[in-house]
Parts: structure tokens; sequence; C-alpha cells
């Protein structure tokens, strides 16, 4: 099975930090969510991954160079969800494609819903979740979706996760070569008579990396919270240089970075190479 990973986004609101890095080289545990998504990937079969990339492309295809199961789709404008899937059909394929948004970090069962789609014959069938937040997609009690906002009828109301699995034939009802939303492609599926189902998920983790606020509650439910077993609330990558002991409540220090002697650190995330200040008093930030 093939997948594909959407990593081409802006990342506006988590400017400024995706002025210096896109989104989905953004450092989780000192490790860039790109990999962890690919880890996860692997581990359910997949043996071939397409990456879109355009906002800082360059960065991914040096990080990925030495993936030889990782090929790089580069966007030379912004074409959105949809537009980027149509943009890579060449190298999608015949077969279902697994699909996920770039800035999502999760513990979702993938097996089960590569099990969930095959069984039910659908074109497509998106992971769908109980997130008060960004709940807005109308599911009847099949669990075929209705529409992509709440309906008066609609059995559920729930919250799409960002994974999918669709069949590339729907891709081609997309213009090629222009921004275009997938979302838009589904409402025309389910109005032309696709089955477009929702496959429910539950009991797992999932974390959007939206804004910085995001990014820093994903560390701190990472680091504080038993289900992770972290072991400590406090996180060091490899080679770093550390002149203080005033970390609280946790800390993620990316390798290779160093921190300054007597500088206090309070739900900090320090990405890889960067440098804090001696006597710096740091809350709630990132240092990159």
């Amino acid at each position: 099975m093939k997948a594909m990973i959407l990593a081409a986004g802006l990342g506006t609101r988590l400017r400024p930090y995706s002025l210096l890095r896109p989104k989905p080289l953004f450092p989780v545990l000192d490790l860039p969510v790109l990999f962890h998504t690919c880890k996860a990937l692997q581990q359910c079969g997949v043996d071939e991954i397409i990456i879109n990339c355009h906002h800082l492309g360059a960065q991914i295809v040096e990080a990925v160079a030495s993936h030889p199961h990782i090929i790089a789709s580069i966007e030379s404008s912004e074409l959105g969800t949809g537009g980027g899937l149509r943009h890579a059909l060449p190298l999608l394929g015949d077969d279902p494609v697994l699909v996920i948004n770039g800035d999502i970090y999760h513990t979702i069962d993938l097996p089960a819903l590569c099990h969930h789609h095959q069984c039910s014959g659908a074109d497509a069938t998106l992971v769908l979740h109980d997130y008060p937040r960004f709940n807005k997609v109308s599911v009847a009690a099949s669990g075929a979706i209705k529409a992509f906002h709440p309906l008066a009828y609609s059995d559920r109301v729930l919250a799409f996760t960002g994974i999918q699995i669709i069949h590339p034939s729907l891709l081609y009802e997309i213009p090629a070569n222009i921004f275009y939303n997938v979302i838009d492609c589904y409402d025309q599926a389910i109005a032309a008579g696709k089955k477009i189902m929702g496959h429910f998920a539950s009991g797992h983790f999932w974390a959007d990396m939206g804004t910085p606020e995001d990014y820093l509650q994903l560390h701190g439910k990472l680091l504080t919270e038993a289900r992770f077993a972290a072991g400590s609330p406090f996180f060091f990558g490899h080679d770093v240089r550390c002149d203080t002991d005033q970390f609280n409540d946790w800390v993620c220090v990316g390798s290779r970075a160093t921190i300054g002697k007597d500088a206090c650190l309070k739900r900090v995330i320090v990405w890889d190479g960067a440098t804090v200040q001696p006597g710096a008093q740091l809350q709630d930030v990132i240092v990159t």
C-alpha cells in the first residue's frame, strides 16, 4: 500500500517559527513530526510514501533524501490538500492510498482503518472522532458521511482527524494545477452518489500542531501524562551542553542545543542546535 503525507502548507498560524522550518519538520521530542508519521505508516505495511512539498520544500527534500522509500512531490505553487493529491496522481498508482496531514501527532490504529476500508467497499474512508473543538462532519447511523457541516437530521457530528483512505479515481475530478481543498472533492463525490464513509476512532491520542500554543501543549502531554510513560518530564537529545539544573514543570531540549549558566526554563521547547543564553528566564516559549 502507498501513503501520502500532506506537507506543503504555509503554516501561517505557526509564524514566526514556520518561517524557519515547514510544519512537518517541527521536532516532537527531538524528531520531526514527519518521521513520527513515517514510522507509523511503515509499521502498518506501507512500502512507499509520497510527500508533497512547497513551503520551504527544499528542507523536506533534504530531510528525506536518505530514505529511498519516501518520494517528494514538489509543487511550484500552493495547491491545497486536494490540489496536492491531484498533482501527485502519477505517483499514487491505481489502488487506495492512505493520506495523512503532515502536522498531526496521533496514536490512531492505522491497520484497523485499512481493514475497515477494505471491508466497506467505500470510495473513501475518513477517520473521525469526537473532538468538540473541531466537530462539524455530519454522519449517518450507517457511518456514511452526509456533509462537512452540521445537519439537523444527522445522527452524529464529529471531527475529521486529517487521516483518510481515498481511491485515486476520485482525484481525477479535481482540476489540475489549481488550489483545491480535498473536502470540496468529497462534497462533489457525495452529491454524485459515491460512497464516502467515516471510520470512528476512540481511545487514542491526537494533536493538531496548528498554533504555537498547540505545539507547546503537545509536548506537555507527551512529557507529563502517564499513558506515554515518558519517565521524566525533562527530555534531552544527544550532545546537549547544559550549565544549569533549573528546569520546572516540563522541558524539551533538542540535540546539540546549548543551555547557558543559571538559565531557568519552565514549559519550554528548545530546538536542536539552538542556544539559551546564560541567566535567561524562559516560560511557555519555543527557542529556535
